[in-house]
């Protein structure tokens, strides 16, 4: 059976690094995929684990090839995500996860119809203040592109099918999980196995 696709987006400093990160230590049968960027790595990132770094004339080259499931320049750097490896991780069973922007959500969408999104939100403005305060890798002027890139991407969450509150780690993880396992029991997943099952009535 085809994994699932799920899609999580959110404002920059929301947390949806942290969220998927402890869903994948949970779930075997999820798996990420690393995005590429132009942008230059951040202290303790490394390369093919948490993004594939690439420089700003090779990811041009994959667009030009038709390379991504979806791309997008967020914050002045450009991230991609390999149409080829999706497709080849579903095809093995395995659901995958997506971390991308609303740009980057609504072009695997229209791809990919089938897919669920989920949308992080922070519980407000002062946390997501903090929280990319805290961090210490942004500018100013970077930061202030951030929170002003946030008011744009916070009217995106009501075409997604699915809102988390990112205010404490726990219940916001056993949210994400939850809906990850969700979506494998949905009834139109499911009509191979309940066939064999019935087949066993017979």
């Amino acid at each position: 059976m085809i994994g699932n696709l799920i899609i999580v987006s959110a404002p920059s400093g929301a947390g949806k690094t942290t969220l998927v990160s402890e869903v994948l230590n949970r779930d075997e049968r999820i798996k990420p995929s690393v995005s590429f960027t132009s942008r230059a790595p951040r202290n303790g990132e490394k390369d093919g684990v948490h993004y594939n770094f690439v420089s700003a004339d090779e990811f041009r080259a994959m667009i030009e090839r038709g390379d991504f499931l979806e791309w997008a320049e967020v914050h002045g750097n450009l991230y991609g995500t390999s149409r080829r490896f999706v497709e080849q991780l579903r095809g093995e069973g395995f659901d995958v996860i997506l971390t991308i922007d609303v740009q980057g959500a609504e072009q695997a969408r229209k791809l990919f119809p089938d897919a669920v999104g989920v949308f992080i939100l922070p519980p407000s403005y002062q946390t997501l203040l903090d929280r990319l305060d805290t961090r210490g890798a942004n500018g100013a002027e970077d930061l202030q592109i951030r929170l002003r890139n946030a008011q744009d991407e916070l009217a995106q969450a009501k075409h997604f099918d699915y809102i988390v509150i990112n205010d404490d780690l726990a219940q916001a993880t056993n949210e994400l999980a939850a809906i990850v396992l969700a979506e494998r029991c949905r009834a139109s997943r499911r009509n191979e196995q309940v066939a064999k099952i019935i087949n066993t009535f017979e």
